[in-house]
């Protein structure tokens, strides 16, 4: 029996948005942001590639059929990624999906775009106006 090597969630190496700066900083990393384009046009990081993994729809969320084309027409499979939603949960999708696509250097930003602003990174505008609401974080996050 042939063994497959379909890669799961166990398999996203996560970082901190700290460790995710310093790697975006030095320059050997892009930023893939996976959110709608409604939630990156509110704000994003400097540089991002915005991809949405998901689109809403009247029946709910949807995966983006042509996520994994749309990143190889701007990523190649060697390039050092790091994917990053609202709070991490359509970014860990991604993940696996780039990595079962043949990506090879893909991680996930722990706690997504909310954490990034939480941090301080994201300017000098109030939390509120940057972050999207989410089911997962706490209400006053």
């Amino acid at each position: 029996m042939e063994k497959t090597n379909t890669k799961t969630f166990d398999d996203v190496e996560s970082v901190d948005v700290y460790t995710a700066k310093g790697l975006l900083t030095i320059g050997h990393h892009r930023y893939l942001d996976v959110r709608t384009n409604e939630e990156f046009a509110k704000s994003h990081f400097d540089d991002a590639l915005n991809i949405p993994y998901m689109f809403k729809t009247d029946e709910g969320r949807i995966v983006n059929p042509d996520f994994l084309p749309q990143v190889a027409s701007v990523c190649r499979k060697d390039d050092n990624l790091i994917v990053a939603c609202n709070s991490g949960g359509r970014a860990t999708r991604a993940c696996v999906d780039l990595l079962n696509a043949g990506y090879e250097h893909v991680a996930n930003m722990e706690g997504g775009y909310s954490a990034w602003v939480d941090a301080g990174f994201a300017g000098d505008k109030p939390a509120a106006e940057l972050k999207t609401a989410c089911k997962f974080r706490p209400k006053d996050n």
